[in-house]
């Protein structure tokens, strides 16, 4: 039995939630374009050595669709990864939550404007209600908090960082068909690939990393959950309803966060708190059900068999 995207796609978002956190408490300790390439060099070893014979039995579409791995590669590996990490070297956490909030509709510009995919009423009112859920998180309860947060060129980087992504996720339904473990593999060969050059470049220039546990563990961390399991779980979700739909997924990211701080930092779960949550669930609900199916669900080509 296959699994649910809806599913899936809470995971991604789940095993994200974290990374916003990691990548800024190792700001400083761990340069941004090195632990790029981290991220992406473990888990292409890991798939390599569990999916060896299902990589060479893709091989062959794989190479018949060379530039469009490079391209998905480089825009949701690559790039994606280098800017979040460069970005929050800049500024919070909290503003990057803020700024996340922007995919779910980039996602639905990116389709319109390149694949002229049709915007529907549903999506739109369930982005919005989500929306406000995060906004409800992030600030607090209090949204006049919005006028009294400052930005920087972090910020920008991180917008140019969510509108890459969105691109991304808007020409998955362009890659070949071919089993998932194929597809990450090299899209985490090429992500790694694409990376290192800077990242020699940052030693270099002398930027080292602390090794410590904390680094350590962190590293393994963003290899794992927000490389490996996230971008499998995302991918599958978008497969199947399609990238418009999923986009909303996104907006689990804040509440999650919200959710491990009450548990492992003992804070408490405000009114603001519930209030977000409903908010988010019923706009999630909302975008994803509300519509007919989404034409890049239709012609998704990654196989998960």
């Amino acid at each position: 039995m296959k699994k649910n995207p809806y599913f899936a796609l809470a995971l991604a978002a789940l095993f994200w939630s974290g990374n916003h956190i990691v990548g800024r408490a190792i700001a400083g300790h761990f340069p941004p374009l090195t632990i790029s390439t981290i991220r992406w060099f473990i888990p292409a070893i890991i798939l390599w050595i569990a999916g060896r014979s299902r990589i060479a039995q893709d091989w062959p579409l794989i190479r018949r669709h060379w530039i469009t791995m490079l391209w998905l590669g480089s825009t949701g590996g690559i790039l994606f990864t280098a800017l979040q990490y460069v970005g929050l070297q800049y500024t919070s956490a909290v503003n990057v939550s803020i700024l996340n909030s922007l995919v779910p509709v980039l996602i639905i510009a990116a389709s319109t404007v390149i694949f002229r995919e049709q915007i529907y009423l549903g999506q739109l009112l369930g982005i919005l209600t989500s929306l406000i859920g995060v906004l409800i998180i992030v600030t607090k309860g209090k949204l006049d908090a919005l006028l009294q947060l400052s930005f920087n060129h972090g910020d920008v980087i991180i917008i140019a960082n969510m509108i890459v992504f969105a691109v991304y996720a808007a020409c998955l339904r362009l890659g070949p068909k071919i089993h998932w473990i194929s597809f990450l593999f090299v899209f985490a060969v090429v992500s790694a690939i694409g990376t290192m050059p800077f990242a020699l470049f940052e030693l270099a220039s002398g930027r080292i990393p602390e090794l410590n546990v904390g680094t350590i563990a962190a590293a393994i961390y963003v290899s794992i959950f927000p490389s490996l399991l996230a971008f499998a779980a995302w991918n599958y979700g978008v497969e199947h309803i399609g990238a418009n739909r999923s986009g909303p997924f996104l907006h689990l990211i804040p509440l999650y966060t919200a959710l491990f701080a009450g548990i492992f930092l003992s804070e408490n779960i405000m009114a603001f708190h519930v209030f977000g949550l409903l908010s988010i669930l019923i706009g999630v609900w909302i975008a994803a059900r509300g519509h007919p199916p989404s034409k890049s669900a239709l012609q998704s080509n990654i196989s998960s068999t």
